[in-house]
């Protein structure tokens, strides 16, 4: 025996059986062996102190006991509140979740990032994958599957997409539109009748269903666009001030692009939620005690991420619609206004 860790063939010679036997009695093939050369091979790998190979597993079974979930910018508990969800719905099934963060969203580099991420995941044979960050518009007539660009192109595990933006798979949809359309009119309920947005890149469906349902209700607001961070939000808030704008209420995106403004108003010495009203979109769970407590529209994220994996993992016989393609929920995740003590009545 190897004075090394133990290897498959150690076992297979301990044992007294076919390397091939060896492995489809640790692996899990399709092909068994009987009950007592199982034993065998399993009491030669408890002696030895074998530690079977997950990806020989996984390709011996065709898939294995994991599950990928990829988001963005894994600090912003936007995404950790989803995973949370994942992580529930696997642990409920015995599955192992594992996370990929392709960073804040920089145009190309995060789709190029992301293609990466799914490439090596396929190598993986994932259980299911799925994905939470913000897909990029693109033209209707384009489908994901043709757009050579597209990260889930050529994606054909039990994929499931929180959000839009990919009509090809499974997708848990998010009334971001009407959420924020919500929005805008309890703020102009309250009082307040100038407006300005910041919202993240303009070519991502989540920030574009955000803002065109703000601007449904008030099309006189003016936009600025900035990187979909916390971050962001400070800088266009600043750059905003600098040109002399200085609107009655900001509706950020995003919570974390909120708390942005309001750092940014108080580098400015103006008081957030006193001068300026601020108000944001998520309602993670951190909002409600930052100083004042941020207004937002509130989304059962944990849920959404538990509906993404349950969605992921469904037997595809039971997701096909009418025209055979990925079954995705038909009523979308409706979201909720919660008003605090960042946006006073005026």
């Amino acid at each position: 025996m190897s004075e090394n860790a133990p290897t498959l063939s150690d076992v297979a010679a301990h044992a007294g059986v076919s390397l091939a036997t060896a492995s489809r009695a640790l692996n899990g093939s399709t092909r068994k062996v009987n009950a007592a050369l199982q034993e065998r091979v399993l009491a030669s790998a408890r002696e030895l102190g074998y530690s079977p190979n997950v990806q020989a597993q996984a390709v011996a079974r065709g898939t294995s006991n994991v599950v990928a979930l990829v988001v963005g910018d894994i600090a912003d508990p936007y995404f950790a509140s989803i995973a949370s969800g994942v992580v529930r719905v696997a642990d409920e099934r015995g599955l192992i979740v594992t996370i990929t963060a392709t960073g804040p969203y920089a145009g190309q580099a995060s789709v190029a990032r992301e293609q990466a991420a799914l490439a090596a995941l396929r190598g993986q044979r994932p259980r299911a994958v799925v994905l939470a960050g913000s897909r990029v518009v693109r033209p209707d007539a384009q489908s994901a599957a043709a757009a050579p660009d597209d990260p889930l192109a050529g994606a054909r595990a039990n994929v499931a997409v929180v959000g839009g933006g990919a009509p090809e798979h499974r997708t848990v949809a998010v009334d971001n539109h009407g959420g924020a359309a919500a929005l805008a009119r309890e703020l102009l309920a309250l009082g307040y009748s100038d407006f300005a947005v910041i919202a993240g890149p303009e070519e991502l469906v989540t920030v574009r269903d955000r803002v065109d349902g703000f601007r449904s209700v008030v099309p006189s607001a003016s936009i600025a666009h900035a990187e979909f961070s916390r971050a962001g939000g400070r800088d266009a808030m600043a750059e905003m001030l600098r040109s002399g704008a200085r609107p009655e209420c900001v509706f950020a995106v995003s919570d974390v692009m909120a708390i942005g403004v309001m750092a940014a108003l108080r580098e400015a010495g103006i008081a957030p939620g006193e001068e300026v009203a601020v108000a944001g979109f998520d309602d993670i769970p951190l909002v409600a005690d930052v100083t004042p407590a941020l207004t937002s529209v509130s989304l059962p994220l944990a849920e959404i991420g538990a509906r993404a994996l349950e969605l992921a993992l469904a037997d595809e016989s039971d997701e096909s619609d009418e025209q055979g393609g990925p079954d995705r929920e038909r009523t979308p995740v409706s979201a909720e206004v919660r008003v605090r003590a960042s946006t006073p009545r005026r």
